[in-house]
């Protein structure tokens, strides 16, 4: 299943949050080398995770931790802004129709199920952008990834970027639409509607708040 999670409800889904956490010291930490720090539990934190901001996790039959993403609105501080606003000509990106995506994170036991997971949690991300009324999300992703993304049918417009090879690194725009939702949801054997029930059931209001 999919849960829509403030930073701040986390603590209501212990093992959830544990796993999330350690997942993403193993991939970003372990496995990619970035030069971040793990806390005393063994979790990749930073101080955006400090700001409340919303997580969709893909949340495995067990209750652990399969993928995940955190988004926060572009208007207060972003990972982009602060850090990368050099790859667009040092011009910041701020808009209340843009939210940045980071951290996007699969568990090591993905295995096989790995594309499966991924085009599930991009559409759960298609659904948040939709029902909030986004038109874009904003993020930096590895160039590598470029083709993982093409494969989701999910693909960013290139802003900028820096580095070659395996340290490269790009800045790019995601587009919201119905259109997209729909490929997705074909490239992962889903229905397009699949993420509806999991975004009402975390957001019961028919106007889903902006900001946590």
């Amino acid at each position: 299943m999919i849960r829509y999670l403030y930073a701040s409800q986390l603590q209501n889904h212990p093992d959830l949050a544990d796993t999330m956490f350690r997942d993403r010291t193993t991939q970003f930490v372990g496995r990619l080398k970035w030069d971040l720090k793990m806390d005393e539990n063994g979790w990749e934190r930073d101080p955006y995770d400090r700001m409340n901001p919303l997580y969709i996790i893909l949340e495995q039959p067990d209750g652990r931790h399969g993928a995940s993403m955190r988004v926060m609105p572009s208007l207060g501080r972003t990972m982009v802004n602060d850090h990368f606003r050099h790859l667009n000509h040092g011009v910041a990106i701020r808009a209340p129709f843009i939210w940045e995506c980071t951290r996007f994170c699969l568990a090591p036991n993905a295995g096989t199920k790995a594309r499966n997971w991924a085009g599930t949690l991009m559409l759960a991300g298609q659904e948040l952008g939709l029902r909030f009324g986004l038109t874009r999300a904003l993020g930096v992703y590895d160039r590598h990834m470029t083709r993982i993304y093409k494969g989701i049918g999910w693909e960013p417009r290139f802003i900028g970027s820096e580095g070659s090879g395996r340290d490269g690194i790009c800045l790019g725009l995601w587009p919201f639409g119905t259109d997209i939702r729909a490929t997705i949801a074909a490239n992962a054997g889903l229905e397009p509607m699949t993420a509806a029930p999991w975004f009402d059931a975390a957001f019961p209001s028919r106007d889903a708040p902006m900001v946590a």
